[in-house]
């Protein structure tokens, strides 16, 4: 895949799922995360990344998952693995320290948080696509969590609906690294259009 140009007014960076549950100590799925997250240096390259997104004015839009509501999932006719597990770990719980972001990762005034998904796809079932257009955008960078489910399935999403995905290899982590490989190495060849590290990135998007 050839170096591809961002244009600053049409391209954003998606941060997917950056939330204390996920990526801070003594958050409930940390302890399952933090070997992968901890190999490819996934916090401070999402710190790394936000900053410079903001300095170069790059669009920053936030991903967040479902937060979780007692009762959620309890009389669904389908729920699936995902769905039990958040009900099982009660992740991402509303009004939650769980549910928050980390200090230096939350959305600033003019940052766009759209709505929650429910399970994997930032677009399905939310105003993503709807905000992301009305915001002249049709490059998406894909950071955030995990690689193999939301991470994945909003790049796949996004793709469909035809946008120039970007994924950043290093800014991704999942509970194993056999899951990463899947999505990074055999899966995104065939619907990403370029794959790059967080220094890559940044690089090409420095002016």
């Amino acid at each position: 895949m050839s170096h591809p140009v961002y244009p600053l007014r049409s391209t954003a960076v998606l941060f997917i799922d950056p939330l204390n549950d996920f990526i801070s100590e003594g958050g409930a799925l940390w302890p399952l995360l933090k070997a992968q997250a901890e190999r490819v240096g996934l916090v401070p390259n999402l710190r790394r990344l936000l900053d410079h997104a903001r300095r170069r004015a790059l669009r920053v839009v936030f991903v967040p998952h479902r937060r979780y509501e007692e009762g959620d999932y309890q009389t669904w006719l389908f729920a699936n693995f995902t769905h039990r597990k958040a009900a099982q770990y009660r992740s991402f719980a509303r009004r939650g320290w769980g549910g928050d972001y980390p200090p230096d990762l939350r959305p600033q005034p003019g940052e766009i948080e759209c709505a929650e998904h429910w399970t994997h796809s930032g677009f399905a079932n939310t105003d993503l696509d709807l905000l992301l257009r009305q915001h002249g955008i049709d490059h998406i960078v894909l950071c955030g969590l995990r690689t193999n489910a939301c991470f994945e399935a909003t790049a796949r999403y996004g793709a469909e609906l035809g946008y120039h995905v970007t994924l950043l290899t290093d800014a991704t982590a999942s509970f194993h690294q056999q899951e990463m490989e899947a999505t990074l190495v055999h899966n995104a060849p065939y619907f990403a259009h370029a794959l790059m590290t967080t220094d890559e990135f940044i690089a090409g998007t420095a002016g």
